[in-house]
This record gives structure tokens, C-alpha cells and sequence, in this order.
């Protein structure tokens, strides 16, 4: 593995500052210092990396020297620009392995998605982007080991729901000091609504108060999530996989139906505006490249023999939500044998991916809760209809496919939820009696909720309601991963505040599944 890697000296570089202590500048083309941009820094945005394989990632960039311009174009000129590239293996760029160049174009908001490969297995690299005479902040990642290597260990964090008007992202900048070898998110990377009323104290212009439905208003509303300190940092220091849940494009959509319940077709153009948006700002390869409303995001990632991870999309293929959506008692519908979250070929595919796999652990990655989050601790059920308790024949069946195919441990990470669980899944959550099959670990928000507390009085029924939860929190945070053969540590890392800055983080649990016994237990 290379040297101890400098956060502060790499993430604190950038445009003319880098080209003096980095050095390295000669071995560039000439044709990327060729355009002048108005404004200021182009790299304004920060860099990532994503979707780490035993070979290679793939890199990103968007420039964007304005990033706040209300017409949602960055400030960059309606015409495209040479981006070039190094890859290194150390952080001052004295052995560059890869250098290329890549068009950022106006039609897909001047990013850069450049893949790369012919890389070693299982190590660190470094990347920087040049542009307009200005180079980048320097990114660090990390490829996936080689496929079956006998891993002692992993580590990777996940997280959800930042929502830029709720407060600080500082629980990212305590995840960048973290030693991990990737970071999951898991969906609401943006809230598409207004932020102008925020607690941040920062004064917004009239474009951010309407609702995000457009590809400019869409591009406006990522800009300002990720001019984010802490968020740069955390994306430039691992490479993250990354998938999307409702507020991407609109709250608790399903399919073709949005929260309102618009004109379809209507929809449909908001879908795809929001699928291109997404795409232009996140470390995602060519095969996540929109096509018109629809996004191939499902996919998956091998880590040796220790670990699959099986990222899913709940919310493209799903049938609407039952009995009108929110929190119902006796909701029948939601029994229905027919009604899926994942669509039938989805599902397949996923039970398809447990037979040919023989990893120790399996991870799904998912968006909204999987377990049972009974909300009355009395004998009737209160539950919410968007996660999968609206789909239960679904649910069922799919942890019924994991243990018929022989999964070793099945354990689902999921967001949405803006709160902490730990708890175990049921084979049927309607029979009392029925067995624990897998776990899943909850994570909190990065923002959304505010402050947050400890415990509430919502946590206090839930834990009464919920006899498979053993874990409750509603702090801001991130869940830190730990893996070895025989065991799976799930830390739950949380902030006092992220109304104003300067959070200190803390470890508030720790739960582990055992190899080969399902279900949480405190460590």
C-alpha cells in the first residue's frame, strides 16, 4: 500500500496553488490551457471517484466557475471543453500510471465521467483534472481487490438524506478522516424543494424557491449541495457507489406516478430531467447514463471472496404505493401476492445474483426500510406504506429466495429514514414465530431532521412495537462498516448538532452479526 495519505495537504489544493507544489504541469497537452472560462475557479464543485472494480474507477469532474449562475449552466459557456486527466500512484504525482483527456460537453452540464482502467487491484490512486489553465483538488481512491482474493477484512460507511437547508454536512467531514475502502450512498443525495429558508444563515436568490422539476432548476439545486466543504471532501477521499430513493426527483414517487399524481407523460420529462442531473454529478459509469426517464442504476460489486454488494432500485419499478401511501392501519392491500417494489425482472435478477455467488457476505444496498417498523405498540399494526412493508409478498420472497439459494449471511443496508436501527428480518413478519433470515442495519440522515436527538418518544414505541429492534437513535450520522470472515461490525457514528458548525462525532452503539447466525447483536 503507498504512503499515509495527506487529506489536508491534497483537499487544500487547488487551480494555481496546485500547479506550484504539485509540479508534474509539463507533461500536459497544451490544448486544455487553451480556453478561458469567466468567473472563477472551474473545479468549484470538487472531484470523485466511483464504482470501484479490481482494475480501475471511474473519475469525475464538472466544471462549473459559477456554480450558483440561476440559469443552472455553472457559468460555463454554451460550448465544449478539453478536460485532461492524471492518475497516480502517489499523491504529488511522481509516478502518473494514466493520463487522458475527456470533452465536457453543455449537454451534459460540462462533467466529466472519465473511466479508467488497466489499474492494480486492491490499491490506492490519485487523480487531478485540468481545465482552462487550472488544475483540480487532488482525489484519492481506491480499486476493488481481485476477484476471489482472500480478504481478512473491509471497511466502508454509508449514508443518506443530506438536505443542504437542514443544517452543516458536517458528518462528512469527519467520514473523510475515516479509513475506508468506499462509501455507499444510499438516495436523497438533494431535496428537490425549496432551500431558501435554511439554517445555515446563507441568503438564497427567488430561483431556489421553486420546486425542482427541470433539467436548469435540477442542475441550480445539485450545484448547491455540492458546494459543500465537507461533502467534497468526503467524495475526494474514497470512491463511493451510489444509487437514488424519492428526493432525487420527487417525494415518495413510484414508477410513472409522482407525489401530486401529474399528468404522466408530464412526469415522465420531470424523471428524466431529474435521471440526467443525477448523472452529471455523481462518480457513475457509462452504463447509468439516462436514457430519457429511465436509469439502469441496479448493478453489482465484488470485494474478494469477503463481500457482494447488490445495489437495487426501489422506486423506478415499483407499483404505487397501497391504501393511498403515508401510515395506515389495516391495509390489506399491501398483502397482495401481485405488488412489487422491484419489478419482476429486477427481482430476478437479484435472486439470480445469490446463486451465482459465494461471498461470505452478501449486501444489498437499499433505499427504504426492509424490516417491519410497526408505529402503535398496541395489537394493531400501524405501518408505512412506502418502504417494503407495503410490498410484503415481495419482502418474503426475497429473503425466502436468499435462504433456498444458500446465502451464507444476508445483511441489507438501507436510508431514508432519518433514524438508527438495528434489528433482525423475519422469513414473515405475520407469524410471530417465523424465524430471523438476515439483518439490517438502518442509517440515520446526514441533515434531514435537524438537530435530531437521542431518543424519542416515536423510538421509545417503535423499540415496544418492534420486538426484531434491538438498536434506536435519531441523531445525525453515518453507519461505519467493518467486515472480517467471521464477523460484521456495524458502528453507529453521530453528531450532537448539525444546525450550526463545528460538530465533534462519537460512536453512540456498535452491533455485530456473528458469520452464519442472522440477526444483530450489541458488540
Amino acid at each position: 500500500m503507498p504512503g499515509k495519505f495527506n487529506r489536508r495537504k491534497v483537499l487544500g489544493i487547488g487551480g494555481a496553488s496546485a500547479a506550484a507544489v504539485l509540479l508534474g504541469t509539463g507533461a500536459w497537452s497544451s490544448a486544455a490551457a487553451g480556453v478561458r472560462l469567466r468567473g472563477e475557479y472551474p473545479f468549484s464543485l470538487g472531484v470523485a471517484s466511483g464504482d470501484p472494480l479490481p482494475g480501475g474507477v471511474v473519475i469525475w469532474t464538472r466544471l462549473a466557475p459559477e456554480p450558483l449562475a440561476a440559469d443552472g449552466s455553472g457559468g460555463m459557456p454554451a460550448k465544449p471543453v478539453e478536460v485532461q486527466y492524471e492518475v497516480a500512484t502517489d499523491e504529488r504525482f511522481r509516478d502518473v500510471v494514466q493520463r487522458g483527456s475527456a470533452t465536457a460537453t453543455p449537454e451534459l452540464g460540462h462533467s466529466v465521467h472519465a473511466e479508467i482502467s488497466g489499474l492494480e487491484p486492491g490499491r490506492d490512486y490519485f487523480y487531478r483534472f485540468r481545465a482552462a489553465g487550472e488544475l483540480s483538488p487532488v482525489g484519492r481512491t481506491r480499486t476493488a481487490p481481485a476477484a476471489a482474493a482472500a480478504l481478512t477484512s473491509l471497511s466502508f460507511a454509508f449514508a443518506s438524506c443530506q438536505n443542504w437547508s437542514a443544517g452543516f454536512f458536517t458528518p462528512y467531514e469527519h467520514l473523510a478522516a475515516e479509513d475506508l475502502d468506499f462509501v455507499v450512498h444510499l438516495g436523497d443525495y438533494i431535496y428537490e424543494y425549496d432551500q431558501t429558508d435554511n439554517k445555515r444563515g446563507i441568503a438564497l436568490g427567488s430561483e431556489f424557491k421553486s420546486e425542482t422539476q427541470t433539467l436548469d432548476r435540477y442542475r441550480l439545486q445539485y450545484s448547491l449541495f455540492k458546494t459543500d466543504p465537507s461533502l467534497q471532501a468526503a467524495h475526494a477521499a474514497f470512491p463511493w457507489i451510489t444509487t437514488m430513493d424519492d428526493h432525487e426527483v420527487d417525494n415518495n414517487w413510484a414508477g410513472d406516478i409522482s407525489q401530486d399524481d401529474d399528468d404522466p407523460e408530464v412526469f415522465r420529462k420531470r424523471r428524466a430531467a431529474a435521471f440526467q442531473v443525477m448523472y452529471e454529478n455523481l462518480p457513475l459509469r457509462r452504463t447509468a447514463l439516462p436514457d430519457g426517464p429511465h436509469v439502469r442504476l441496479h448493478r453489482r460489486l465484488a470485494f474478494g471472496d469477503l463481500a457482494d454488494l447488490t445495489m437495487i432500485d426501489t422506486r423506478q419499478y415499483r407499483d404505487d404505493q397501497p391504501c393511498g401511501d403515508g401510515s395506515k392501519y389495516d391495509c390489506d392491500e399491501r398483502l397482495d401476492p401481485d405488488r412489487t417494489i422491484l419489478g419482476e425482472q429486477q427481482r430476478q435478477w437479484l435472486l439470480d445474483g445469490f446463486s451465482g455467488s459465494r461471498s461470505r457476505w452478501q449486501i444489498i444496498g437499499n433505499q427504504a426500510p426492509m424490516g417491519e417498523t410497526d408505529l402503535d405498540a398496541g395489537p394493531e399494526k400501524k405501518l408505512f406504506m412506502d418502504p417494503w412493508d407495503g410490498y410484503v409478498a415481495e419482502r418474503n420472497a426475497v429473503l425466502a429466495g436468499a435462504t433456498e439459494r444458500g446465502v451464507r449471511n444476508l445483511v441489507v443496508i438501507t436510508g431514508d429514514r432519518h433514524q438508527n436501527y438495528a434489528w433482525d428480518l423475519k422469513s414473515d413478519f405475520e407469524d410471530a414465530a417465523s424465524p430471523t433470515v438476515a439483518s439490517e442495519f438502518v442509517g440515520t440522515s446526514i441533515t434531514s431532521g435537524g438537530d435530531g436527538a437521542d431518543m424519542t418518544d416515536e423510538g421509545r414505541t417503535m423499540l415496544a412495537a418492534n420486538p426484531h429492534m434491538k438498536f434506536f437513535n435519531s441523531q445525525r450520522g453515518y453507519v461505519r462498516c467493518t467486515l472480517t470472515p467471521e464477523l460484521w461490525r456495524s458502528d453507529y457514528r453521530v453528531v450532537p448538532f448539525v444546525e450550526r458548525p463545528g460538530a465533534e462525532i462519537s460512536t453512540r452503539a456498535t452491533y455485530v452479526v456473528e458469520d452464519r447466525h442472522p440477526g444483530v447483536k450489541p458488540a
